[in-house]
């Protein structure tokens, strides 16, 4: 979660005057009509006034597993039947030659091990060559694994780190900045399926990290303006290092995609504020670039004998007489969604700026058609911040599949950025972010200056337009059976700027309730919920859509006005994160979750789901049933809530203590599915090292230090997973 909110005064839905409304029209030819071919399902572009197709495979589909019960246990739970073994954990060699991890602190070549706080990760099966992407293989495949942070509690160090609060003044060892940089960032590692499961290759060319020094080139709209030159990069076409990297996504030409998510708290600026101009200060207060902070980690407090700019690079004030001979513009360099080729380790990862700079929490593609423009979705992971778009300028060629870097050239660095706006009636409107919209280039709190100026400050133009704020918009997924969005709003819980404190209730963000956790009362949207929309005509890159909310988070024990879903024990939830839907099982869609308001009954978990379509809340026709919910300050609010899941979303999975379960990919075949978990033993107490309060030891137990994982599943029958 970031540390910043949205204190801009966007109108919020019931200040919507007016809604937007389009037909729908028909799609001919691309994926829709390609996949109702494959599948038999008689899908077709429908009016907004139509039910649309719910495929056969769907209504086939069942969930065939036991539910998991909810868990407090320092332990990994999974259904009866299946199997969990570690496969990679922090530290661990991806290399040959290099010694296995001891676990203390002392190991310091992350550069050639698996980096901390696994987060979002993607399978890309090999072709025969192992060179390129066979989308089919289950046999051998890349793995390609985000690393968001370095422990914060210095599980890598020895006794714990130097002190490096906001506020403290300590000079940071080298060794110990080197190795949290190094933490971050990516794992390419190549699994190879044997006759008792799924093993690293250690031995394969590809597997490389890329950390918070590795080399980016920048580019798309951004690269090279005046904002973004460095003494680094005078010319403003380079950077170092990628940071915070949450969820992710993959392209369609066979390439990585790693979000740069809270990275604005790495930065060091304590400085005078008149050392900056009015615009940089407005900049920096909507990013949450602070004057009076030493950065997360005081990186820039290390070396003081450094001649390579690898710790003052951390320092984005003003220390030069010029941008070129300092890193004041270093933050423009991060917040970027960023492309990686995993078959080529030679090449250098790029950050599209075209995609604009937010907390980046992923990057989901729409299906691709051909002669259609390629679509990304993104949710910008803070409280009251906004869900966006990209259409590319491009239009898709198959001849670009397994295009590599320069099919991300053609199609990532020239389109349309879009954020979306929400309206009470159930219709929603993608508002187009560039200078040829008047509510920016008239816009009076900031003063565009170009078009790299929007996507550099993307937030402040989503503002200017009247965007919707939403509640922490984290991970989307697209249904492949039907092209529907989904988007998880985490919660939005805070006693100042939360959802129905100063920030009001909306149709798409209904609930404002108290919750008791551990004696102590908390107010907001304490559970979160997931959202769903329908582009017009089933077309992906139409500025309309129809909305609903899928799933409300909550506990099976809560009243109706909390429980909207009817979630029961085997399937009740709090604050969804993680979302993500089977290719090889079409209309299989898994929530993970990362919470703090239900912790005190069970750990982190993940479930299965088979979701149906926007609008099922009322069967019979598109004009969704408005649901009231009691939002307990005697504040009604209307909404659009999908059908009730019942027993078609179940708990498969439940994490070991303080952990976050975040990320998910399969093989091609179903049969193996990939997890990660994160920071296990979170809540330890800070003077672990020396009185061993540690509150997980997993993965390895007894008395070690937990560790963020990743783990693949599998079922004993070696079936597919959950069906």
């Amino acid at each position: 979660m970031s540390d910043t909110e949205n204190t801009s005064n966007n109108l919020t839905f019931e200040q919507v005057l007016e809604a937007r409304l389009s037909r729908r029209h028909l799609l001919k030819g691309g994926f829709y009509l390609m996949a109702a071919s494959v599948l038999g399902t008689g899908l077709s572009g429908c009016d907004a006034s139509e039910k649309s197709a719910v495929s056969v495979a769907t209504q086939d589909l069942a969930l065939a597993f036991k539910p998991v019960a909810k868990s407090v246990a320092d332990a990994l739970s999974i259904p009866e039947g299946y199997t969990a073994t570690v496969l990679l954990a922090t530290g661990d060699p991806i290399k040959t030659g290099v010694t296995a991890y001891k676990n203390d602190g002392t190991d310091h070549d992350f550069n050639n091990r698996a980096g901390d706080h696994h987060d979002g990760l993607f399978y890309f099966g090999l072709n025969a060559a192992g060179n390129g992407w066979d989308a089919s293989n289950a046999q051998q495949g890349l793995l390609c694994i985000n690393h968001e942070v370095a422990e914060d509690l210095g599980f890598m160090h020895p006794t714990g780190a130097t002190d490096y609060g906001k506020d403290s003044t300590n000079d940071r060892p080298m060794q110990e900045v080197d190795k949290e940089v190094a933490a971050h960032g990516v794992t390419v590692v190549a699994v190879t399926k044997t006759t008792t499961g799924y093993r690293l290759s250690p031995e394969n060319p590809l597997n490389r990290r890329i950390t918070g020094e590795t080399l980016f080139e920048l580019d798309g709209i951004a690269a090279g303006h005046d904002a973004m030159k460095t003494a680094f990069s005078p010319n403003g076409q380079q950077t170092r290092g990628t940071i915070n990297n949450c969820a992710n996504g993959y392209t369609p030409w066979g390439t990585y995609l790693t979000c740069e998510e809270n990275w604005a708290g790495y930065f060091y600026r304590r400085e005078d504020d008149s050392a900056r101009t009015a615009k940089e200060l407005t900049g920096f207060k909507r990013y949450g670039i602070k004057g009076d902070t030493s950065g997360r980690y005081n990186w820039a407090r290390a070396g003081a004998n450094d001649t390579t700019d690898l710790y003052r690079r951390w320092n984005a004030g003003a220390t030069g007489a010029t941008a070129t001979e300092d890193f004041r513009n270093v933050a423009n360099t991060f917040g970027w969604v960023v492309e990686i080729d995993p078959f080529k380790a030679e090449a250098t990862p790029k950050k599209r700026t075209s995609l604009g700079r937010f907390a980046h929490e992923g990057a989901w593609p729409a299906p691709v058609s051909v002669g259609k423009p390629v679509v990304f979705y993104m949710g910008d992971d803070s409280r009251n911040e906004y869900i966006y778009k990209y259409v590319s300028d491009a239009l898709w060629s198959e001849q670009d599949a397994n295009g590599g870097m320069a099919a991300g050239d053609k199609y990532l660095n020239a389109g349309k950025l879009y954020v979306a706006q929400f309206n009470p009636d159930g219709t929603g409107t993608w508002l187009w972010l560039a200078m040829d919209n008047k509510a920016i280039s008239d816009y009076a709190n900031y003063t565009f200056s170009d078009a790299a100026d929007v996507v550099i400050n993307t937030r402040i133009a989503a503002d200017a337009v009247g965007a919707t704020k939403m509640d922490r918009p984290e991970w989307g997924a697209v249904n492949p059976l039907n092209g529907e969005v989904y988007m998880t709003l985490t919660n939005n819980v805070s006693d100042k700027d939360g959802r129905g404190a100063t920030t009001p209730l909306d149709a798409a963000n209904p609930r404002y309730y108290s919750s008791i956790k551990a004696g102590k009362s908390v107010a907001g949207n304490v559970n979160g919920h997931i959202i769903r929309w329908r582009e017009a005509g089933n077309d992906h890159t139409t500025t309309q859509f129809q909305w609903d909310v899928y799933l409300f988070g909550a506990p099976a024990s809560d009243d109706a006005h909390v429980n909207v879903s009817r979630l029961t024990a085997d399937n009740d939830f709090s604050s969804p994160d993680g979302l993500w839907f089977s290719e090889a099982v079409p209309g299989l869609l898994w929530v993970q979750t990362d919470d703090a308001y239900y912790t005190d009954t069970t750990n982190c978990m993940m479930l299965a789901a088979i979701p149906g379509q926007v609008g099922d809340g009322k069967l019979s026709t598109l004009t969704n049933k408005a649901v009231t919910t009691n939002n307990g300050n005697d504040q009604d609010m209307n909404t659009h809530a999908g059908k009730q899941p019942g027993d078609n979303l179940r708990r498969f999975l439940v994490g070991p203590k303080d952990c976050e379960i975040t990320g998910i990919t399969e093989t091609p075949d179903g049969k193996a599915l990939f997890v990660n978990i994160q920071h296990p033993g979170e809540n330890s107490s800070e003077t672990w090292a020396t009185d061993s309060k540690m509150t997980s030891h997993w993965p390895d137990g007894g008395t070690a230090r937990p560790r963020s994982a990743t783990v693949v599943i599998t079922r004993n029958d070696g079936g597919k997973i959950a069906v």
